[in-house]
């Protein structure tokens, strides 16, 4: 199976662990913690939410992460035989997105190739249509990889559920240290899961390592809002409404907070721009959507 080609290493060409820290002091929300003790605790997090996590985002951003999802599809762009890494991807809202996507313009090809075929027999345009149809993403394929076990689950049961399958992998692994190969993906997207990450800058290195040259990084994220006024009131919706709204839907108070208060936390635009700069990309850049209540950062490895 290609996927499983596209997983493997040579032998012994596994990358050495690095050291996990515990010393140096950083962010758990509005807490100060060891990395160690973020890592167990966001862990935890995404443990108890991952069932109730696609309902809470509806309820948290009003649906509206739908069609954020959609614009970095439509920036992405992907063609037939685009090889997508998604990090941080569980419950595989962006590989279903990416897959749709793909069949869709593997569609339109097909149509426009039987359009100037009109001189075949009915006999052979229908075994072309067979032919195309079985292979209808084109050897794209879509690599998901997150580091919590719940959130795969739940990622692999809703595939089932919808019928994804073809093109389709599944992998366990810390975005700080991916199990991949250098050189290995066309593109890379990590949605709503970089503030998550307990090393940024290890995680940036790990995009531009696994990444093709050619290959492109897009990043979705909750940032920061430049109108005062919107800035009060998105504030106000964020501790006053979420919390309240984790805890009737998911029973989970705590989790919500949480990830309302790492919002606030994670660097702005400008910073986030200059720390995938420092990971080695070029042609950086960022589109705010809703007034930057999200970005959607994007660069290359040439």
């Amino acid at each position: 199976c290609c996927c499983r080609a596209l997983l493997s290493r040579p032998h012994g060409a596994l990358r050495p662990r690095r050291a996990l820290a515990h010393g140096p002091e950083m962010h758990f929300g509005f807490q100060t913690v060891t990395e160690e003790e973020r890592r167990e605790k966001i862990y935890q997090v995404f443990e108890n939410v991952a069932k109730k996590y696609d309902v809470m985002n509806d309820s948290m951003t009003l649906g509206i992460h739908r069609l954020w999802k959609d614009i970095l599809m439509h920036k992405m762009n992907p063609c037939p035989g685009t090889l997508l890494l998604d990090v941080a991807g569980g419950t595989g809202d962006i590989a279903f997105r990416f897959i749709n996507y793909v069949r869709a313009v593997r569609q339109r090809q097909l149509q426009r190739k039987l359009k100037h075929q009109q001189n075949l027999s009915w006999q052979e345009i229908f075994e072309s249509y067979q032919k195309d149809k079985f292979n209808s993403l084109g050897d794209s394929q879509v690599v998901v990889c997150d580091i919590n076990r719940e959130m795969l689950k739940v990622g692999k049961q809703k595939a089932q559920h919808l019928g994804y399958s073809e093109g389709l992998s599944w992998v366990l692994g810390n975005a700080e240290e991916l199990p991949f190969d250098d050189d290995k993906f066309d593109v890379y997207t990590i949605a709503f899961g970089i503030r998550n990450v307990t090393r940024i800058d290890l995680a940036l290195q790990e995009a531009y390592r696994v990444l093709k040259p050619g290959g492109r990084f897009l990043c979705l994220e909750f940032s920061r809002v430049s109108n005062p006024l919107l800035s009060r009131l998105y504030d106000l919706y964020s501790f006053q409404v979420i919390p309240v709204l984790g805890e009737v839907i998911a029973g989970d108070w705590k989790s919500y907070q949480y990830l309302v208060e790492s919002i606030r936390q994670f660097p702005p635009q400008e910073e986030l721009k200059a720390m995938i700069e420092d990971a080695g990309f070029f042609k950086v850049d960022y589109e705010n959507l809703n007034f930057g209540i999200v970005a959607i950062h994007s660069g290359f490895k040439l």
